[in-house]
């Protein structure tokens, strides 16, 4: 599955807005909306956002 789709799912169920989301994840507001339009994150920050999927998925 996608990344972006993760997030996605993600920020549908817990209701977290796009830029906390970034903002607590990356220290990034504009993840989201980058992501959404063709940024690929580095290994770095892609290991960052499963991390924070992962945990919020308990």
């Amino acid at each position: 599955m996608s990344l972006l789709l993760e997030i996605e799912r993600y920020l549908r169920r817990t209701g977290v807005a796009p830029t906390t989301f970034g903002r607590r994840t990356v220290n990034d507001p504009r993840l989201v909306r980058d992501l959404r339009c063709g940024r690929v994150p580095g290994e770095r920050m892609r290991r960052r956002i499963e991390a924070v999927l992962r945990a919020g998925a308990r």
